[in-house]
């Protein structure tokens, strides 16, 4: 301090990061990004992906939709609120990887139960800081989402021939089923609703309608919302079949959000969502649901180059003219130039255009390709969960 004025010291690379680099990021066409290493002290092998949420990073990574998936956040600082027992999306974090630019290690948040690295190590999930995310996201949108690994070593050496080769050999997520990875194993109840301020989650004490929601991946506050608009939920397995479902005798049916190439999931999943249409009943889908009624309903679907990751997409609603901020996560979309008659297009991305939403004429039944749940992003497409209800409601 010199007169009475605090001067900051200013830091250099080496003293933010250490000189000695204990984690890697390899692509499949020997790219090399060297950084610090975090979290659990393994290896990952994964499609490399960005994610523009600012906030909410537990969240993200505990959501089901990113097996298979490394993910790289473009907000520079995670970690800060640390990590706690109500922010998580699934009880076993799917993800491969994380990659910041730089991670907070002693987070400052009165809700903070553990760091950052921590709760990584406690799910064995590698984490890498410390490099350019710009760079990384810059060649993600020029080029699509790479194959990578992440790997650690405490002394700093690694065999980037031999990582290459394992990035390399890694499938992709074109023709994998990865929802009967991440969905429950038998069937089960749930009654939480929606987190208050200070006060936790309520329970559904009173519900008006019964709901069966099919797990293809499904984000816990999905089921909150859902008790929280009035369901008494029964969750199934991804393999459910029509006649599963409808022993439950629903009233309504939510075909969640998940993880992997739609078609190859649907190999099992089209024929019973083509049962529940002819049983009359009403369906909402969700991300990879959306997709997979898409298909049901004869459409096609592809995958994109970078895919939609982030909390602050903006979505227009072409009945209302509305436009909506959206969080959302996938790498397929519905093809509207498959979708056959009776199939109307609801909902567009203002980014790039492609299909975010459908419904079927006079039918209760319609999808859409984000995440109405949120968490993290913004409450705009809350009032999915009330259209849901209403149909339901009106077959009790």
């Amino acid at each position: 301090m010199t007169d009475g004025i605090l001067k900051p010291v200013p830091a250099s690379g080496a003293e933010l990061f250490p000189t000695r680099k204990t984690g890697v990021l390899v692509l499949a066409d020997g790219t090399v990004f060297e950084g610090r290493a975090f979290g659990a002290e393994t290896t990952a092998v994964g499609e490399v992906c960005f994610n523009t949420a600012m906030t909410g990073y537990q969240e993200i990574l505990a959501d089901p939709s990113y097996a298979g998936q490394i993910v790289a956040f473009t907000f520079p600082h995670i970690g800060i609120v640390g990590a706690n027992d109500e922010d998580i999306e699934s009880t076993t974090p799917a993800v491969r990887g994380l990659i910041v630019r730089a991670h907070a290690e002693q987070p400052s948040n009165y809700r903070s139960g553990a760091t950052l690295d921590r709760w990584l190590k406690r799910h064995n999930i590698p984490g890498l800081s410390g490099i350019d995310t710009r760079k990384l996201t810059a060649r993600i949108r020029e080029l699509g989402m790479p194959h990578g690994i992440v790997a650690h070593a405490p002394d700093g050496k690694f065999d980037i021939p031999a990582l290459q080769a394992q990035a390399k050999a890694f499938p992709g997520l074109v023709g994998l089923d990865l929802a009967k990875d991440v969905t429950c194993r038998q069937m089960f109840t749930w009654d939480q609703t929606p987190w208050r301020w200070n006060e936790g989650y309520g329970k559904q004490t009173a519900p008006t309608f019964r709901a069966v929601v099919v797990d293809y991946g499904v984000k816990r506050n999905i089921l909150r919302l859902l008790a929280g608009s009035g369901a008494e939920i029964t969750v199934l397995p991804a393999s459910a079949t029509a006649e599963d479902v409808m022993r439950h005798k629903p009233h309504g049916v939510l075909l969640s959000n998940g993880p992997g190439d739609p078609a190859a999931t649907g190999a099992y999943s089209i024929p019973m969502i083509r049962g529940l249409i002819d049983a009359g009943l009403p369906l909402f889908g969700i991300c990879l649901g959306h997709q997979m009624l898409g298909l049901a309903l004869g459409g096609q679907t592809k995958k994109m180059p970078q895919g939609h990751h982030g909390a602050n997409h903006p979505v227009k609603d072409l009945e209302t003219g509305k436009v909506e901020i959206v969080s959302m996560n996938h790498g397929f979309t519905v093809d509207r130039e498959s979708l056959p008659k009776g199939v109307k297009e609801t909902h567009v991305s203002l980014f790039d255009g492609t299909n975010c939403g459908i419904s079927v004429a006079g039918a209760p039944i319609f999808s859409v390709q984000y995440h109405p749940e949120a968490s993290p992003g913004p409450m705009d497409s809350h009032y999915l969960f009330d259209r849901f209800a209403e149909a339901a409601k009106k077959r009790v």
